[in-house]
């Protein structure tokens, strides 16, 4: 007799994510206790060693709950008796930028990259189901955030500060069969109080307006919200591959179109990789000679892109610059564009992240406000 339906299922998800991986090597389920990724330990603590690769888990301590040291400790006491090792916890603190939820996942992306950097782990897979994507696209949708965000959540990818390689093997296993999953395994998740507070916006999506769009439009929402995340995926990472491209060629060396003159400065500074140092300080308002021909991107280029390449562009050389793609709006990339495209002498666009974005001597610049 073959394992229970919603075990097989987060098995097999699993089991694929983990094809390709080089043999011997480790994987780290990030578990909160929570029924998602309680079911993907146990998953992963069962596929890990037929395909030839060592499992172990960490689970990260907010510190925003009384008791939630003495329950990661019981969660790693849990983890481990799965077979899972190295299991452990890692506390962090929590800041204020970006607002709650992001300031929690950026603690704890970077406390998972920790993990695996000391572990020497080859990736760390993600409890994200289908539900979490469906709600995904629809917070994306609600913000006007584009096609990049309507795509969801990608399958894999890696963070632009690591090189830890992140897996979402679920995100086609809906959170019901996780939860029958976890359960089937013999393992009490944790329900997490936060997942019920109305103060964040997933959670409203989640126990109001997902609800809402069954009860309108009848059920399989949140399955064709994936669905659709699906397909758009493979729309922006086209757009981005052109992007990529594009990026180069408008930070290669040129001549300027002089609406400001040439500028004088022959020291390269004001990239978009945030180096310009001082020169992007001065704003976009003259040439202070402090930014030579080849800094920025080329206004010129820039202008000869169809805006879906051009706008990611622009957001690709603001994140560099260390804008937080977190806090990075649409509306953000838009203003940056209007130095593009509207250009009537406009001083400079404030970006998250104490980013500045001007425009001098035919280049578009990015530096610290």
């Amino acid at each position: 007799m073959g394992p229970d339906p919603a075990v097989a299922a987060v098995r097999v998800a699993v089991r694929r994510a983990l094809t390709g991986l080089p043999p011997g090597a480790l994987v780290l389920a990030a578990c909160s206790g929570g029924a998602d990724s309680l079911a993907l330990a146990g998953a992963l603590a069962f596929e890990a060693p037929r395909a030839g690769l060592h499992a172990g888990a960490v689970t990260v301590d907010h510190g925003l709950q009384e008791g939630s040291a003495d329950r990661a400790a019981q969660l790693v006491r849990l983890l481990a008796d799965l077979g899972l090792d190295p299991a452990g916890s890692i506390a962090v603190t929590v800041g204020t930028e970006g607002g709650p939820e992001n300031a929690a996942r950026e603690a704890r992306y970077a406390a998972l990259d920790q993990a695996a950097a000391r572990w020497n782990a080859a990736a760390v897979m993600l409890g994200h189901t289908r539900d979490d994507q469906a709600e995904t696209v629809l917070l994306g949708l609600a913000r006007g955030s584009g096609a990049r965000s309507l795509a969801g959540m990608p399958p894999a990818f890696t963070r632009p500060e690591g090189e830890v390689r992140y897996l979402r093997p679920l995100l086609g296993v809906d959170r019901g069969t996780a939860r029958k999953a976890c359960l089937a395994m013999g393992l009490e998740p944790w329900d997490d109080p936060h997942n019920l507070d109305p103060g964040f916006a997933r959670v409203r999506v989640r126990r109001e307006a997902l609800p809402a769009l069954e009860k309108a439009l009848g059920p399989g929402v949140a399955e064709a919200l994936a669905r659709t995340a699906r397909m758009l995926r493979d729309d922006a990472e086209a757009l981005d591959g052109l992007a990529q491209r594009a990026l180069a060629d408008a930070e290669a060396d040129g001549e300027a179109d002089g609406e400001g003159g040439a500028g004088g400065g022959t020291d390269g500074q004001g990239g978009a990789d945030g180096s310009d140092g001082a020169g992007a300080a001065g704003g976009g308002d003259g040439g202070d000679g402090r930014t030579g021909e080849g800094g920025g991107l080329r206004v010129e280029v820039l202008e000869g892109l169809p805006r879906a390449v051009r706008t990611r562009v622009l957001r690709m050389a603001a994140v560099a610059a260390g804008s937080p793609p977190g806090t990075l709006a649409a509306v953000h990339v838009e203003e940056v564009d209007r130095l593009v495209t509207d250009w009537r002498g406009q001083r400079h666009v404030d970006l998250p992240g104490g980013v500045r974005a001007f425009r001098r001597c035919g280049r578009l610049l990015f530096g610290p406000a």
